[in-house]
């Protein structure tokens, strides 16, 4: 018999991917490609549309992961200097 330490341990291995949005969306674009080619009867430029949106939205997070990873971070403010010609009192 398994203990619920090795179940929960499994679960949360399988189910970690599942936190991307790009594999749910690939999982799902995978899941409607199937049903529309066995089990709903749609034509192939529909099939097409869902494999190409599916691709699209991929590639879109892709894109955007890769421009959140290549923004430049400012760097802090400094603050602004007294004019150099006077001096303080």
């Amino acid at each position: 018999m398994t203990s619920p330490s090795f179940l929960t341990s499994f679960l949360q291995r399988v189910s970690g991917p599942l936190r991307s949005r790009k594999t749910r969306v690939a999982l799902v674009t995978v899941l409607a490609a199937f049903a529309a080619e066995f089990g709903i009867g749609v034509s192939d430029e529909l099939l097409l549309a869902l494999v190409g949106i599916g691709a699209s939205l991929i590639l879109g997070i892709a894109h955007e992961d890769a421009g959140r990873k290549s923004a430049p971070i400012s760097p802090r403010p400094t603050p602004p200097r007294g004019d150099p010609g006077t001096r303080p009192s």
